[in-house]
């Protein structure tokens, strides 16, 4: 199974630290936040992957080369002024071929094991959801017998985690631009579409520099360890 990372995001919340470098090239733990994942994707057997950029993306292409160092074969869609989730995988398709395929936030840290993803969803797509955190308590979705659906009032919620499984086919009749994922996901929801999993283990959401240093203390007390 091919995978893609997003990358192609400002980053503001993280200036100044994205004032001169693309927020996936901040280093945490003594490591690249965007090599964490490739790591974990060539690990799970993804040795196939999609970048996309735009913010700094020439960074991008210049530190991770085409990917041999770690085992992985990196191609680029370049969006020039970024798309947004769903404006970015549709015009990654033409790389990312005609069978399912995985998109991981190059914005977040995780220790879910990718192999544990589906190759071929039962629907349109399969997602990872984690338990809410403190920037986000409402979360997102809520989770019903492994199938993934906008939560009724009061019904418990999950965050999406930004990792999940694609097919092709939830872009049918997408048309080239910006545009956002969550209103394709909530479509094939409503179609019971798409399944999920609630994740227990270790994820953060760093979008802050707040959040990055909290990154770099674990993963590097974690090495001490």
């Amino acid at each position: 199974m091919k995978a893609m990372i997003l990358a192609a995001g400002r980053g503001e919340r993280m200036r100044p630290l994205t004032d001169h470098a693309p927020k996936p090239l901040l280093m945490a733990g003594g490591q690249r936040l965007i090599e964490y994942h490739i790591n974990a994707l060539v690990a799970a057997g993804m040795h196939d992957i999609v970048i996309n950029h735009a913010y700094l993306g020439h960074q991008i292409e210049e530190v991770l080369g085409d990917g041999v160092r770690y085992g992985a074969r990196i191609r680029y869609s370049s969006e020039g002024e970024a798309l947004e989730t769903g404006g970015g995988i549709f015009k990654a398709l033409p790389l990312l071929g005609d069978a399912p395929f995985a998109v991981v936030n190059g914005d977040i840290w995780t220790d879910y094991p990718y192999a544990l993803l589906p190759r071929a969803p039962e629907g349109m797509a399969h997602l990872v959801l984690v338990d809410n955190p403190l920037h986000h308590p409402a979360g997102d979705f809520t989770l019903r017998a492994h199938q993934v659906y906008d939560p009724a009032p009061g019904e418990p919620t999950h965050t999406f985690s930004g990792i999940g499984v694609y097919r092709p086919a939830l872009f049918a009749g997408c048309a080239p631009g910006k545009f956002q994922l969550a209103p394709l996901l909530r479509k094939a929801m409503q179609q019971h579409a798409v399944t999920g999993v609630h994740y227990t283990g270790q994820w953060m959401d760093i979008g802050t520099p707040q959040r990055l240093d909290e990154l770099d203390r674990v993963l590097r007390k974690g090495r001490v360890v």
